[in-house]
């Protein structure tokens, strides 16, 4: 379909961004197709007047874009740039070529089950992403969801918030975003605080809806539907048995009963994804263009986007699929290329994309040390102090091939002792134990490597109630750190009073009294934990104050009173 025209009292342009002509308009404002000074396709979205002249929204939504702009950008439709204090305040993201999920189900009905298990790990994915960076979507809805190549994309993410300034925003009966999919607490606050648990029913709701091509609590009308999700049972029938126990989970009424983001991620990857029965047409993209040569951007990530090219014969130009949208955000219809120019997402390549990097991504758990167990010292989980501790100058980060230590006595590692536990060399190998229910670390390499890096080490647990543990990034008492126990393999960033869990699996390859070589392979924003070779973990390291740090090797044991020792060879650590 052809794309809208500006109007005549449209601007032509915000910023330094060029309009060309409008993707849409909703509650909030219009979405429109722009270039950016370097010549890429951006969408923009320009906000009402009506919010622009409340200096109470104004507030809100910089503080909104500024978390919205620390979600990492896979499975998201990235937030480039914003002006709030501009007349016109508007938002700047990544234009995603792709039609949504409601125009691929009101065209072609519900999913065949296949397409719609990748769906559901790419959104799940999604919101691993935006809630590990502290946002919560509050309008996840089958409009929100753009298939494009490779990835669902979720866009409009968390913005929302920033409209609900004051009562005169909404009227009784009426709420801000799609009644739908909103969670029980969103309409009752009996049901509790409407945290990042919202989304994850909202998740249920559109997988449930892609699959079925129905809204699980359907009314004849808004307050209808309120009713239904307040006091029925979701309608799954039509739900494939592969997902069926998930979604019910997600809209579980009680929020404390649904999963995490990250629970849904690492489920999904653990349920065979059924066979192909058919493909979606709609769903196949063109090939895109090759993209301009790079340009200084103003944010730090800067997905790829489609150059502005000449119209011919046959190619893909944005400006000839754009149609009005989903209240908020560009919505595209796009028409079925010849096989040749096409490619299909696929539930294998999806799942082999985000296995590749979101396996245990972002979560928002947060462990909080109570006052009772920085009272007990037998409770005492925090790092213990050696008697012999590194010095205190931290010296320059390291960019190339860094450290190779067998451990087979003091060098880069020397022994230790504190009042929960020690390191000692012994039979060729560096020994952390730890007395009770502690953690220890050893004294390590000064060194602060920075960039990619890969860490590896041979480690061995003396008995399954022991955990190894590497930190890295690891500056004073902050970074990231990973725990190697018999039946589990977590990631976690360190604050100075919580733990994050970025990720965790459930898993039996650590087998105690036998060596296992653990390797933490860190990309950009990303980390991979392997074990023996095989990837068992992977997630996201969104802080970007972690971004260098010392890399550190100790025990923990958190379920025993007994001694528990963890033994270290053949550490290295490469950066470049």
């Amino acid at each position: 379909m052809a794309s809208r025209p500006l109007r005549p009292e449209d601007p032509r342009r915000l910023g330094d961004y060029r309009l060309l002509a409008r993707l849409g308009a909703g509650g909030m404002g219009t979405v429109f197709l722009a270039r950016d000074p370097q010549g890429r396709t951006v969408a923009v979205k320009a906000i009402r007047s009506e919010y622009a002249d409340n200096e109470e929204f104004r507030a809100r939504f910089r503080s909104e874009v500024d978390r919205a702009r620390q979600v990492p950008p896979f499975c998201t439709a990235a937030v480039l740039d914003a002006d709030p204090d501009h007349d016109t305040p508007y938002l700047v993201v990544e234009y995603v070529d792709g039609p949504s999920l409601q125009e691929v189900v009101e065209e072609h009905g519900s999913m065949p089950a296949g397409d719609l298990h990748g769906v559901a790990v790419g959104v799940a994915a999604a919101l691993t992403a935006i809630h590990g960076a502290g946002v919560i979507h509050r309008d996840l809805k089958p409009g929100n969801v753009l298939l494009s190549v490779g990835l669902p994309k979720v866009i409009d993410f968390g913005i929302s918030r920033a409209l609900d300034i004051t009562s005169r925003h909404t009227r009784t009966g009426h709420w801000m975003g799609t009644v739908d999919y909103m969670a029980p607490e969103r309409l009752d606050p009996g049901f509790g605080a409407a945290t990042h648990k919202a989304d994850i029913f909202a998740w249920g709701a559109v997988i449930a809806f892609a699959g079925t091509g129905r809204t699980p609590f359907h009314g004849e009308t808004d307050m209808a539907t309120g009713a239904q999700i307040l006091t029925k049972p979701p309608n799954l029938d039509g739900v494939p048995p592969s997902l069926a126990d998930i979604v019910e989970r997600a809209l579980t009424k009680d929020p404390r009963r649904r999963p995490t983001a990250n629970e849904l991620v690492q489920q999904l990857l653990v349920v065979r994804a059924p066979k192909q029965a058919r493909s979606l047409k709609l769903v196949r993209v063109p090939k895109p263009r090759p993209a301009p040569a790079p340009a200084p951007a103003p944010v730090v990530s800067r997905p790829a986007q489609r150059s502005a090219g000449r119209r011919s014969a046959g190619r893909f130009d944005p400006r000839d699929l754009i149609d009005e949208v989903s209240p908020d955000g560009p919505r595209r219809v796009i028409p079925t290329p010849s096989p040749r120019r096409s490619g299909l997402i696929t539930p294998r390549r999806l799942i082999y994309a985000l296995g590749t990097l979101l396996v245990g991504a972002v979560t928002v758990t947060t462990v909080t040390i109570s006052q009772a167990d920085r009272t007990d010292p037998a409770n005492d989980l925090r790092v213990a102090p050696a008697t012999a501790s590194p010095t205190a100058t931290t010296p320059l980060a390291q960019a190339g091939p860094a450290v190779s230590d067998s451990l087979r006595g003091p060098g880069r590692f020397r022994e230790s002792s504190g009042p929960t536990g020690r390191c000692q060399f012994r039979d060729g190998r560096l020994r952390a134990s730890v007395q009770g229910r502690a953690t220890y670390q050893c004294v390590g390499p000064p060194e602060s490597f920075a960039a990619d890096q890969s860490i590896s080490v041979s480690l061995e647990l003396a008995d399954d109630k022991a955990c190894g543990m590497v930190w890295f990034r690891y500056t004073g008492e902050r970074g990231y750190q990973v725990t190697a126990c018999t039946e589990e393999i977590q990631l976690e960033e360190l604050g100075s009073a919580v733990l994050n869990s970025i990720g965790k699996v459930q898993t039996k390859v650590l087998t105690p009294l036998t060596p296992h070589e653990v390797t933490i392979a860190v990309q950009a924003h990303h980390a991979t934990v392997s074990v023996d070779g095989v990837p068992s973990l992977q997630g996201a390291l969104a802080n970007s104050d972690l971004a260098a740090g010392r890399v550190q090797l100790g025990v923990t044991n958190t379920s025993s009173p007994a001694a528990s020792e963890v033994s270290f060879a053949d550490f290295r650590v490469l950066v470049g």
